[in-house]
């Protein structure tokens, strides 16, 4: 990429040295996240100085290096910690100050093959394997991983309420993993697709919310809430769209003892009323990805069927990367994009 909203360009550069504790992996699938299209459309900033290839939610075969990881079929954590840092040993490796984010801090897996670190790679097992193609499994790596984190640090309860706001790529997986943690769940878009997907794979409300209020909003919550037989308080609510308007509902819906996740990303700005966590005893909190070490909790819940992928996902050759990306910049799709190398 020569710079920021141009399109990229296919380019050959030699396979990198490797060093110790590094791995080379043949690419099987690269997701698109909206912190790529932040990246080449919104100006947020790369560590690692452009030219730069995107890409953080990879799985793929490991062709070189470390000899004990060798054909081995893993998932690339977007998140790559250190391992060895204070926040690493407290438990908040997602976060380590040392980390390395694939397509952020260096050469990421838009790409047939990527250098990565081996320490924190994910093996997939063979179980499942036998459910999905490798290059579709390339959105735990983050559209799966950073909602399931997100949900065990809310500290959601079976039988709480949980609000998604966005069940797109990222929310409706965030919508499924609140099910599977015996949550009533409540899904509020502006699509009525991507809803009625929620809703098909047993949310137990939705709510097409455009046009409407907070407070119209806000009230219809309260009757689902009475019909599914929900609590009225300590709602765990999770905003996942990533938009400015979204942020905004999701403060708004704050009431008694209530969490607040954020989990999308906007360079938007809201204006809220901070004193309303006081009043209502409730917590907000952020997550940035998610530690590796959990990746395996995942992985089990693709295994033994729990949690289900291919419907929620769309593959699409490399090459048409120009094409995803603008479609994607567009709310085209309502599906997760995958981009496959068509040639490795």
């Amino acid at each position: 990429m020569t710079e920021l909203n141009k399109e990229f360009k296919l380019s050959e550069i030699n396979f990198p040295d490797l060093a110790e504790g590094e791995v080379l992996v043949k690419v099987a699938g690269c997701g698109v996240c909206h912190t790529d299209i932040s990246f080449w459309h919104y100006g947020v900033q790369t560590k690692h100085a452009l030219p730069l290839t995107l890409g953080h939610e990879i799985s793929g075969i490991v062709v070189g290096g470390d000899a004990k990881w060798l054909n081995k079929p893993v998932i690339i954590p977007a998140v790559l910690p250190c391992g060895e840092c204070e926040l690493c040993k407290k438990g908040r490796s997602n976060i380590c100050r040392n980390q390395l984010m694939p397509g952020n801090d260096f050469h990421g897996g838009f790409a047939s093959h990527i250098k990565v670190p081996s320490k924190f790679l994910c093996a997939v097992p063979d179980a499942v394997l036998k459910k999905y193609p490798l290059e579709t499994l390339s959105v735990i790596a983050d559209a799966i991983s950073t909602p399931y984190q997100v949900v065990k640090k809310s500290e959601l309860e079976s039988g709480d309420l949980a609000i998604i706001i966005g069940v797109g790529g990222v929310g409706v997986y965030g919508a499924l993993i609140a099910k599977i943690f015996g949550a009533k769940v409540i899904a509020l878009d502006i699509n009525d697709e991507k809803l009625g997907i929620a809703k098909a794979n047993g949310v137990d409300a939705t709510l097409n919310i455009k046009g409407l209020d907070s407070k119209t909003i806000k009230d219809k919550v309260k009757e689902f809430a009475k019909e599914i037989k929900a609590p009225k308080t300590g709602w765990k609510i999770f905003e996942i769209s990533g938009t400015k308007a979204g942020q905004d509902l999701a403060f708004n819906l704050i009431t008694f003892t209530s969490t607040l996740s954020i989990v999308g990303f906007t360079m938007d700005k809201v204006e809220v009323r901070l004193s309303n966590l006081m009043a209502f005893d409730a917590k907000l909190i952020g997550t940035w990805g998610c530690r590796a070490e959990l990746y395996p909790e995942v992985l089990e819940l693709v295994a033994n069927g729990k949690l289900k992928i291919e419907q929620f996902v769309q593959t699409f050759p490399l090459s048409k990367i120009n094409e995803v990306f603008k479609n994607t910049l567009e709310h085209k799709y309502t599906k997760r994009s995958v981009m496959v190398p068509d040639f490795n």
